[in-house]
């Protein structure tokens, strides 16, 4: 079976960092852009970034950018987001999903069943 699983959250002070991982399992990961969405306690979802299965295809979201970095291990069957200088708004269970779309296809068109289940990242003093 195919499964897509977040690690790496927690609890952090403002300013600080944390990277989270993406593991996939059951398929290959090379065919795959891989995105990362995220949603704050009563509010909606929203894109963070993606990593594309070609050099070159990222994508940030405004707030996001300059802060997290998104990457891929092929190999690995991993991918990764590395936050830095946190905020509290940055408060949210973040996910990642996998599509063959590129970057901003699956951004804008996320997909509805591959997702993982979410790791909780907490912004706090």
């Amino acid at each position: 079976q195919v499964s897509l699983e977040e690690s790496g959250g927690g609890l952090v002070q403002p300013g600080g960092s944390l990277s989270l991982s993406c593991a996939a399992s059951g398929f290959v990961l090379n065919y795959y852009s891989i995105a990362w969405f995220r949603q704050a306690p009563g509010k909606e979802r929203e894109e963070v970034s993606c990593v594309g299965k070609v050099d070159g295809d990222t994508l940030y979201t405004d707030s996001v950018k300059g802060r997290f970095a998104v990457s891929r291990d092929n190999d690995k069957r991993m991918g990764y987001l590395q936050m830095n200088n946190l905020t509290p708004d940055d408060t949210a269970v973040y996910y990642c999903a996998v599509d063959f779309s590129d970057c901003r296809t699956l951004i804008n068109n996320p997909p509805e069943n591959f997702w993982g289940p979410g790791t909780l990242v907490n912004v706090s003093s």
